[in-house]
């Protein structure tokens, strides 16, 4: 009778924690989590970070860190210590969420510290303070043209210069899609998307820094049928210049006689010349006319239009197209 109350009574306090003999002796408890995670430099490749000592004897920390919209996460192992710097993954205008935690002699690990959220700046001198991330993001509606985003102005210590709009796969694929100086922009729905469509933005400075991602929003709509697939690839690049086609596919059933192509440009690009079209550019705007020899396009025949020009800052791929004012779609 006694041996069976023992064992009942020994059931009871391992199934509630109060009793756990390991090798003789009384396991101690995980340590208590990390506190106070914070940052205390940060370069466009390294990023170093403090925080407060866990309670419970911990003899090692280890820290987690994923960058923003990718696929790839990284884990490293400090020891006994509340500072470190991580540089693997880290990258120029990179964004990262990080956490730590302790770990005690018996390979029991605490909570996870606060999550950080992290910028590195773009370059290693001059201003190296982001702007603060848009906020709000709203979409407020899909029509032909894509999807109307609105957002919350950003503030910057020196000068802001505008937004970069963004797709994002849900996973960990981001496509650029263009920028705006304004707190508006219309996103494509590419012909390629298919399911859930997600948007951010991020802020730029004078100096090249991105802030922190807005909040994303999403859509499900079907893209828009159109009559016209525009494909815009950029055959070369050098700084400052570049040479691109534009390739114009007629996806209707009747044919195209006689065409007006405008195309917006993601960046601060300025045509110089073209060739298999006439050009006329309004700011990012580039307005292609056939030639009499291409007037006419086929129902599910292309016609390719070559574009060289120069840029400043940005030599990023179109945004918008539409043939003789209605909307195509972007490849």
């Amino acid at each position: 009778m006694l041996t069976h109350r023992f064992r009942a009574l020994l059931a009871i306090l391992l199934s509630t924690g109060a009793l756990l003999l390991v090798a003789g002796r009384a396991a101690a408890a995980a340590p208590s989590a990390p506190a106070n995670l914070h940052v205390t430099s940060v370069s466009p490749t390294s990023v170093t970070l403090a925080w407060t000592a866990s309670t419970g004897d911990p003899v090692d920390y280890s820290l987690s860190y994923w960058p923003a919209f990718g696929d790839v996460g990284y884990g490293q192992h400090v020891g006994n210590v509340t500072t470190a710097t991580i540089t693997s993954g880290i990258n120029p205008n990179g964004q990262i969420q990080v956490t730590v935690q302790a770990i005690d002699a018996d390979g029991h690990s605490s909570a996870a510290s606060n999550t950080l959220v992290v910028v590195t700046p773009a370059n290693t001198t001059g201003d190296m303070t982001a702007p603060t991330a848009p906020a709000n993001l709203t979409l407020t509606g899909v029509g032909p043209a894509g999807a109307q985003l609105t957002w919350t102005a950003s503030t910057d210590d020196t000068e802001l210069t505008g937004y970069y709009v963004y797709l994002f796969d849900g996973w960990y694929v981001s496509r650029y899609l263009g920028t705006t100086t304004s707190t508006s922009f219309t996103a494509p729905i590419l012909s390629t998307q298919t399911g859930m469509v997600r948007y951010y933005v991020r802020a730029r400075d004078a100096a090249g820094n991105l802030s922190i991602a807005s909040n994303q929003v999403s859509t499900t709509a079907t893209p828009p049928a159109t009559p016209c697939k525009v494909a815009y690839k950029t055959t070369s690049d050098w700084p400052g210049g570049f040479v691109a086609e534009v390739t114009l596919t007629n996806t209707a059933t009747t044919p195209v006689n006689g065409w007006s192509l405008a195309v917006s440009l993601g960046g601060d690009q300025h045509v110089t010349s073209s060739w298999a079209t006439k050009w006329v550019q309004s700011g990012s705007t580039v307005t292609l006319t056939n030639e009499t020899w291409n007037a006419t396009i086929q129902p599910g025949a292309s016609i390719t239009a070559g574009l060289l020009g120069t840029y400043t800052k940005s030599n990023a791929s179109a945004t918008i197209a539409a043939l003789n004012g209605t909307a195509c779609a972007l490849a």
